[in-house]
């Protein structure tokens, strides 16, 4: 069954054509790395699937149902994008993952925030850091839980693992093989070997186009 389907996608910003007619599906459970040379239409593609971009051609549907279809709020909670720069807000750890128990009207469980804590290797006391005294590993792994404490349907990583050391990019593929496990949907555009690796295939883009139409190794 596909849970996302892209239908003669295009994407046009001015004068500029970004995306070309890009047509594939995306079946539930599936983990698939989107590759290809920079500018090719890669991190584009996959802000139209996020929501945060309105495509100028073609269409995309989740569960079968036209994107457009969906309360903007309820999709993006169940298709959660991740930036390649993590964007962090409020002054603490705290405060960025109290904010999914709060726009759901849910009690914050700390419990819940210290397993997550402990999975990414962050001590319990992270809590209380400052976010201007984390690290771009920190950082990125703060962010990740923050979009995880509550699992999407689908899960679209931009290039989460560039620029990481070489331990923080380690425990982030950990945690995305971990959230895989358990039945989450991955897209994850990356140029890293390891990360095309771990995916179970791989779209390759060029030109804003799929490249050979086809999804393989």
């Amino acid at each position: 069954m596909s849970v996302l389907e892209v239908q003669q996608l295009s994407y046009q910003s001015g004068a500029e054509q970004i995306l070309t007619r890009v047509t594939f599906s995306v079946s539930k459970g599936e983990y698939l790395a989107i590759s290809g040379p920079s500018g090719g239409g890669k991190s584009t593609l996959l802000k139209l699937i996020a929501s945060l971009l309105t495509p100028t051609g073609g269409k995309i549907l989740f569960n079968g149902k036209d994107q457009k279809a969906y309360p903007v709020t309820g999709y993006r909670r169940r298709v959660s994008y991740c930036f390649q720069q993590p964007t962090l807000f409020g002054e603490t750890v705290r405060n960025n993952t109290e904010f999914p128990f709060t726009i759901r009207n849910e009690v914050f469980s700390e419990d819940k925030v210290r397993d997550l804590l402990r999975l990414v290797d962050l001590p319990v006391s992270f809590l209380d850091k400052p976010i201007i005294e984390l690290s771009g590993g920190e950082r990125q792994r703060v962010a990740l839980i923050r979009n995880l404490i509550f699992l999407p349907e689908v899960l679209l990583l931009d290039e989460v693992t560039v620029g990481l050391d070489e331990e923080s990019k380690r425990i982030v593929q950990q945690l995305v093989k971990n959230v895989h496990q358990q039945g989450v949907t991955i897209l994850q555009v990356s140029h890293d070997e390891e990360d095309l690796q771990q995916a179970g295939g791989v779209l390759k883009m060029e030109g804003g186009r799929l490249a050979h139409g086809a999804i393989g190794r």
